[in-house]
């Protein structure tokens, strides 16, 4: 709201004095009402999976054509959408606890991309839920031990029988 005010001066004069005094609205001041933001970064992965869901909404809502369109679109690599966008193979849950992975305060990401090829190229929820409380617990016991200390290997869960050595393999059947 502005209240204006006119001065008047000498009768003929060529000048005018004006004079305004401007309010503020009433209501949440965005500088001092704002809401704290919690320190830290959002994960990369959170991101990464925030950006699958909506490539997928804009193509299914034609907005996009295809993938190379958001490749060519986003100066990437169609490759580099296709690992992006299997993240949507990933079992919903995991989706969700991907979004609501705690912000880093520093250091770096404990849980990438990269980390989770292995467990989008399962086809079964029940497995990659597997993989994916594996991973967590690796991730949390990197994040709580002392730095410089090397984490024990764990163990890998294998895909199919193919990854079992022969000798296992001739013994599961």
């Amino acid at each position: 709201m502005m209240e204006d005010q006119v001065t008047g001066g000498d009768a003929g004069a060529d000048t005018l004095e004006l004079a305004w005094t401007l309010k503020a609205p009433a209501g949440p001041n965005p500088t001092t009402d704002a809401p704290e933001v919690e320190p830290g970064n959002v994960p990369r992965i959170s991101r990464l999976m925030a950006l699958a869901i909506k490539f997928d909404d804009l193509i299914r809502r034609g907005e996009v054509e295809d993938y190379a369109t958001l490749a060519r679109l986003g100066h990437v690599t169609r490759a580099r959408i296709t690992q992006i966008m299997a993240l949507l193979n990933l079992a919903p849950d995991i989706q969700e606890a991907i979004l609501f992975l705690p912000r880093i305060v520093r250091g770096r990401d404990l849980i990438t991309e990269r980390d989770l090829r292995a467990i989008t190229a399962m086809s079964d929820w029940d497995r990659q839920r597997v993989s994916w409380r594996g991973l967590r617990s690796m991730n949390t016991a990197a994040r709580e031990r002392p730095s410089g200390s090397q984490p024990s290997p764990a163990p890998a869960e294998p895909v199919s029988s193919r990854d079992q050595p022969v000798e296992e393999r001739r013994r599961v059947g």
